[in-house]
């Protein structure tokens, strides 16, 4: 397939009048959605903004590549677009973009169509060929330079492939990229979260730079397809060290004893001569699989104990809030069908046997434990942190001692890997299968059993029995700040700090008391509500998209999800956090200040009735929604005076 068949003359914006990163995604969206390539504009808009959220696709050199992959794509569309002016893109190097390439993929694009994608990705990293783009006037021009760039890539291609045939004929190793006559040999991993752009930019800029510094390289993609051109074992344990250029999670086991440069795929784009030096000089931490630790500390890349708490913490959280919201649920049903049809109903004991204290429930703890553990001492701290979660339960330790036991699950089995490490290797093999697991439980569980059961169950109990028992203004103002910190990063540390204080005082309590939960479900209903108030009532503050978007945003608060918020948030931070905090410290305030307890974690509106007073839960949710949206209403600049 050639490029000039996604990339459509129709599409094509020779002129582009936008003066801002804002303004020209908008552009570029309505000519996907002129040409019919789109069908839901505002879900489109929406995963843009959330891919640029990640890093900004302005990667330098005048280019600019917003894309994303979803639902909303009808036929993968590639909109080109130049600016005489430039715009400011926030782009990696702080220069204004002058060319665009908005990327539409479908979620079930063609293997074909991604190829094609990536093809057109790695033309990009050509400075010539970007020049050549710049100076078309038609879109004429646009497609005949692409389909002979293409043309010229695929001959060398074949030439390529050619010389790997006659190199399999000599049986002779695989031909890799660079100097045959050189030893310098380095491997790569590039990928990024969407798969379809930077990934292969980035294996092109590293190809390209190896050649010209006479060094071999094999580079893997970890693209929309999958990984290609993976690495073998042999490659690996020749090559004098590993890049990985990657904004997501890949296979990193397989390099454990080699150095590992582990960076931003941007780097790989923007910075490849330096990636390859270091890598070729060593200069980067010696990888250790399964949290065997670094063996150079001096020159590995140091984090803030913060960071890698939060990072630790935040691994947890994440693999339990799916038995959180299925667990949740499934109660708040139960507790719907329990007032129709009382507590011996067979359903009723069904879905709180599934969702309650003996099903999703019962796992919440350990999982967050155990994941915990894992993201500090890999695979083998997964059993110990869980069995210490699961002990916290049974003891009363309940959230917190589940978190102790999760923090020190992992670094048990890391101080354990140190102790052991002067056995003899013919040992090395039982180490994981015995070893760390024996010795991991035993400690772990010999320190919840004497240490921190009872210490964290004396807490835990005492906990419950402030916040039972505490007087209206000090539950106002713990509701003010929970409800607040909903709406700082929607969906970021904060938020989830929040969120998770009160599943632990409603699992602590056994499910009963639900008086954090309701100010933190207030809190981050509020946001993407009022952003739907203030799109509706003050129109002429917001374009006609962001109207449209603006009406997603009721069904998205009224479900308590709260990233609905995030593009807005995105596009005006000051006013649009600002205002949001306001509104749902109120919420949250006013749902401690009316003693609203709502036993359920999630569900917004849906899980409103099993509050003791849900009207007046609807209320504070109401009443702070109205007052951000009248703050983010009044403090937004009228459309004509931007």
């Amino acid at each position: 397939m050639r490029i000039t068949d996604l990339m459509i003359k129709e599409t094509m914006i020779m002129d582009l009048q936008a003066t801002t990163k804002d303004g020209a995604i908008e552009e570029l969206i309505a000519s996907l959605e002129a040409s019919g390539r789109i069908n839901d504009r505002a879900l489109f808009k929406e995963m843009i903004y959330k891919r640029e959220a990640e890093s900004s696709t302005g990667i330098g050199g005048g280019i600019a590549m917003p894309h994303a992959k979803t639902k909303a794509v009808n036929e993968a569309t590639v909109v080109f677009a130049k600016s005489s002016k430039g715009v400011e893109f926030e782009s990696l190097d702080g220069e204004p973009a002058k060319v665009f390439f908005m990327i539409a993929a479908p979620e079930g694009a063609a293997n074909t169509h991604l190829r094609t994608l990536a093809a057109l990705s790695r033309l990009l990293i050509d400075t010539d060929f970007i020049d050549k783009l710049m100076k078309t006037q038609t879109p004429e021009e646009v497609s005949g330079l692409f389909d002979a760039k293409q043309a010229e890539e695929e001959a060398a291609k074949e030439a390529k492939e050619a010389k790997k045939e006659a190199a399999k004929a000599q049986q002779t190793p695989g031909v890799i990229v660079g100097n045959p006559n050189s030893d310098e040999f380095v491997v790569a991993v590039t990928a990024c979260p969407t798969g379809i752009a930077h990934t292969f930019m980035a294996e092109d800029a590293l190809i390209k730079k190896a050649t010209e510094m006479g060094v071999n390289i094999r580079v893997e993609t970890n693209g929309s397809e999958g990984a290609q051109n993976v690495l073998t074992a042999d490659e690996i344990r020749r090559a004098k060290g590993v890049i990985v250029a990657a904004d997501k999670k890949v296979e990193m086991a397989r390099f454990d004893g080699k150095p590992v440069l582990q960076r931003p795929v941007s780097d790989g784009i923007r910075k490849p001569e330096e990636l390859i030096r270091k890598a070729l000089n060593g200069d980067a931490p010696i990888y250790r699989s399964e949290g065997k630790g670094n063996a150079e500390e001096t020159k590995a890349e140091k984090i803030s104990v913060g960071s890698k708490i939060y990072k630790d913490l935040m691994n947890g959280i994440s693999h339990m809030l799916p038995f959180v919201v299925g667990g949740g649920i499934l109660l708040a049903i139960s507790f719907l069908f329990e007032q129709m049809a009382g507590a011996e109903n067979p359903i009723v004991k069904l879905l709180q046997t599934i969702g309650g204290g003996t099903g999703a429930f019962h796992f919440l703890i350990p999982i967050l434990a155990g994941f915990i553990a894992m993201s500090i001492g890999d695979r083998p701290a997964l059993m110990p942190g869980m069995v210490g979660g699961l002990m916290a339960v049974n003891s009363n330790a309940g959230f917190l001692g589940g978190l102790a036991a999760g923090f020190m699950a992992g670094y048990v089995v890391i101080l354990l890997r140190k102790a052991l490490a002067g056995l003899p290797k013919a040992l090395d093999g039982l180490k994981p299968i015995l070893l760390y697991p024996v010795f991991g439980l035993l400690i772990t569980g010999a320190i919840m059993f004497y240490l921190f059961d009872p210490i964290f169950g004396g807490i835990n109990t005492w906990l419950v029995n402030v916040l039972n028992n505490l007087g209206t203004g000090n539950a106002v103002i713990l509701g003010l700040i929970l409800g607040g910190m909903m709406s700082i990063d929607m969906g970021g540390p904060f938020n989830k700090a929040a969120y998770a204080f009160s599943i632990g005082v409603f699992t602590s309590s056994g499910n009963t008391n639900g008086a954090m939960m309701a100010a933190v479900m207030a809190g981050g209903m509020v946001p993407p509500l009022a952003i739907a108030l203030a799109s509706t009532f003050f129109k002429n503050k917001f374009t006609e998209q962001e109207r449209k978007s603006g009406l997603t945003n009721y069904v998205l608060g009224l479900s308590f999800i709260t990233e609905g918020a995030i593009p807005f948030a995105a596009a005006d931070p000051l006013r649009v956090l600002t205002s949001c905090i306001v509104g749902s410290a109120i919420a949250g305030g006013l749902t401690q200040f009316w003693k609203i307890n709502l036993p359920a974690p999630h569900g917004g509106i849906f899980v409103a009735a099993l509050a003791n007073h849900a009207l007046l839960f609807l209320l504070a949710v109401a009443i702070g929604s109205v007052i951000s949206a009248l703050i983010l209403g009044l403090w937004k600049k009228t459309l004509e005076a931007k």
